[in-house]
């Protein structure tokens, strides 16, 4: 592949193919049906074909479009097995590789921005890529003191691609929803093109991670590389090896599953509160499991060119609602998601359903540990998304407040992760731990074990 396709009309060309593939294929479908082949079957062959389409432009495009793909990748836990066998190792391939831009392309930007005598700088520089991702890719190097370094570099055109990308995937969204049964695509690609800006920003992105390199220096559980340098397209960070949580996914024991989930949890939750940021890039390629002597193994995490700036770490609310869902107080629950706005003035619902509706899917923090399932995340992802249900009734009427949007991706996504893992995880631990105003509400009332016990068992058995 040659440079990044940057010219609007060769990348609209290139998206634009995928419905017409999508036609295509169905009709190649309809004739196997034909010729006497199966429709489970077909189905599968069908299933196959599409995802190899879709994630090959995806990927070959990088910018918008696969950065799209990478968002969709956490969420396939919620597929259908049916649907997610022949789509799994597609959706993987985007999580951590890209085709490369060609070496001189590197080349170039590097002398354009650290100067003609770029090479001083580092006493080695791998030309071939060890990673390559939605608007640039990385290269290992040794800096000038001697350090092991990640040089991540962006490609030419990068902003240009992603703007065209995500404006050219809006207009055909309603195809891509079956993908993803029972979410809007749309809002997702509207988020995604909001935080363009910043993540094209290497400066932005270097002050993020470096507040959290800093804030994580020495922590048992988590690694976050310091930053080394950073200027326009290039950015300098320590560099870290690790098992890809893609591969602990794949082929990690339990040992490390759950442990990988367990850290997992706790970097989200912890992180708004130690450092007033939300990593909300969650997809695998963008953590590693490091071994390590006293603990067994620690979270290497990379990546922050999208972050949610939360002073006060995560919202109150979310610790308050968690808590009075847990204890079942319906009433409490209504009104709170009233005052944040995810009940809008205009609607009136049943407190009580709103609270059926939710127990579902808080049942992780229910238990002092939970393990997380493909078919679990499958079972929410059906019972929210079946016009049938009184769940997809209901959710139909519940709003996201722009302010909660990112939290609310990044922890659909962390939980889909979770799920690929198939990890145990004290995730109750972590709410108590770090969430503003979980344990505030338990204490300030009186009986929650009753009244927790309630959910867990609404109807008691009668005294004998």
């Amino acid at each position: 592949m040659s440079d990044l396709p940057r010219k609007a009309v060769t990348r609209t060309a290139k998206l634009a193919a995928l419905p017409i593939g999508i036609a295509g294929r169905a009709t190649w479908g309809i004739g196997k049906r034909i010729g006497g082949k199966s429709a489970e079957i077909v189905g599968r062959e069908l299933q196959q074909r599409t995802a190899e389409q879709l994630f090959k432009v995806l990927g070959e495009l990088k910018g918008g479009a696969m950065k799209f793909g990478q968002a969709l990748s956490v969420f396939e836990s919620a597929l259908p097995e049916e649907v997610a066998g022949p789509y799994r190792a597609a959706l993987t391939k985007l999580q951590e590789a890209a085709p490369p831009m060609p070496t001189r392309t590197v080349h170039k930007v590097l002398e354009e921005r650290l100067g003609e005598q770029w090479r001083e700088l580092f006493q080695e520089f791998e030309d071939k890529p060890s990673a390559a991702a939605s608007i640039g890719q990385v290269h290992r190097a040794v800096w000038h003191d001697g350090r092991a370094v990640a040089v991540k570099v962006q490609y030419p055109g990068a902003g240009e691609a992603l703007l065209s990308d995500l404006n050219q995937l809006g207009r055909f969204a309603r195809l891509l929803g079956p993908l993803i049964p029972g979410m809007d695509i749309k809002p997702l690609i509207a988020e995604l093109r909001d935080r363009v800006s910043e993540e094209l920003d290497y400066a932005l992105e270097a002050q993020a991670q470096q507040a959290h390199a800093e804030e994580f220096d020495g922590d048992p559980d988590v690694v976050v590389p310091h930053v080394v340098h950073q200027c326009e397209q290039v950015l300098v960070t320590e560099w870290i090896d690790g098992i890809p949580l893609a591969d602990v996914i794949s082929d990690g024991d339990q040992e490390q599953r759950d442990r990988a989930g367990q850290l997992l949890a706790r970097f989200l939750f912890s992180g708004p509160a130690r450092t007033g940021l939300l990593h909300a890039d969650p997809h695998p390629g963008n953590f590693r499991l490091l071994p390590d002597e006293e603990q067994g193994w620690r979270l290497g995490v990379l990546d922050f060119g999208t972050v949610d700036r939360l002073p006060g770490g995560l919202p109150e609310p979310i610790g308050h609602s968690l808590r009075m869902t847990l204890s079942g107080d319906a009433v409490g629950v209504y009104e709170m998601l009233r005052e944040e706005g995810f009940v809008k003035d205009s609607i009136e619902l049943e407190p009580d359903a709103v609270l059926d509706y939710l127990v579902p899917i808080i049942e992780p923090a229910l238990v002092d540990s939970f393990t997380f399932t493909r078919s679990w995340m499958r079972n929410q992802a059906a019972r929210i998304a079946d016009i049938r249900s009184p769940a997809h009734q209901l959710g139909k009427q519940l709003n996201l407040p722009p302010s909660y949007l990112l939290i609310h991706r990044v922890t659909l996504s962390t939980i889909g992760v979770l799920c690929q893992l198939g990890a145990t995880v004290r995730l109750r631990d972590e709410l108590e731990a770090w969430v503003p105003g979980f344990l505030e509400y338990e204490d300030e009332e009186e009986g929650f074990g009753e009244a927790e016990d309630d959910v867990l068992d609404p109807e008691p058995a009668a005294e004998a």
